[in-house]
């Protein structure tokens, strides 16, 4: 696989039109899980859908979904990302060409998996264009893979090929990221883990002031997990992790 080179614009034949990023919980916390996360980004629940009721979107006042959630039966959940294209199957068949595995095909979409582990959806674009708006200082913009130091290489290869969004280390050396476009929802960010562990996804929120959204957040039922220089960990009522980050909820960029 080639390397990757910081700043380098990729392409590919079938653009990324929508992303959706997704919040993964255990079935048995889904309803609470669904409950925080739209009070958190002014969102009001779809109708269920799925044989088991396990997927909704979180419909925002103005503009396109880019959020949704869905109940898992196995596992402690987490978050993946699905990318909107209108030729499914040339997504599909450029990520298997880039190394990833096709975990499960249904009608219209499929779930696959990334070389360094990662599930994502190909799933068909809908026309979704508008961008919806911050929310009280605060806007859920990014997907963050947590990668092993083995696999971490890899992955960022695969989601700047697949893409074809701009890619670039980030701001610190264990840190890279994946930005789409001007308009579309959802950027990734990669880290390099410290230690040997499988591959996990987490969702960041871009805010104008981490403590106010941090205080916004734990009213809601958030826990605080840990605070680090430019981001806060918190839990949310359902036990997953995701993190707020010190950027313009604007721009998704860091403070000069």
């Amino acid at each position: 696989m080639a390397p990757v080179r910081p700043g380098r614009e990729r392409s590919m034949s079938e653009p990324i039109r929508w992303a959706y990023a997704f919040v993964d919980r255990p079935a048995a916390e889904f309803v609470r899980a669904v409950d925080f996360w739209t009070a958190v980004t002014a969102t009001e629940r779809s109708e269920s859908r799925g044989d088991q009721g396990e997927f909704v979107s979180l419909l925002p006042g103005a503009g396109d979904a880019c959020v949704k959630a869905q109940g898992v039966r196995d596992g402690t959940g987490g978050a993946h990302l699905d990318l909107a294209v209108a030729n499914v199957p040339a997504l599909v068949g450029a990520a298997r060409r880039l190394g990833a595995e096709v975990v499960a095909e249904h009608p219209g979409w499929a779930v696959l998996r990334s070389p360094g582990g990662q599930l994502f959806c190909a799933v068909p674009w809908h026309g979704e264009s508008a961008r919806p708006p911050v929310v009280e200082g605060s806007r859920l913009d990014q997907l963050c893979i947590d990668l092993a130091p083995a696999v971490y290489d890899l992955d960022v290869a695969f989601w700047s090929d697949l893409t074809g969004w701009t890619s670039h280390p980030g701001a610190l050396p264990e840190f890279h990221l994946v930005r789409p476009p001007e308009g579309l929802p959802i950027r990734i960010l990669l880290q390099r883990l410290g230690t040997d562990r499988p591959t996990s996804a987490h969702l960041d929120l871009a805010c104008a002031d981490i403590e106010a959204t941090r205080v916004r957040h734990e009213e809601l039922g958030a826990t605080l997990v840990a605070r680090g220089a430019r981001w806060t960990v918190l839990r949310d009522p359902a036990g997953g992790t995701y993190c707020l980050t010190a950027r313009d909820p604007e721009t998704g960029s860091l403070p000069a």
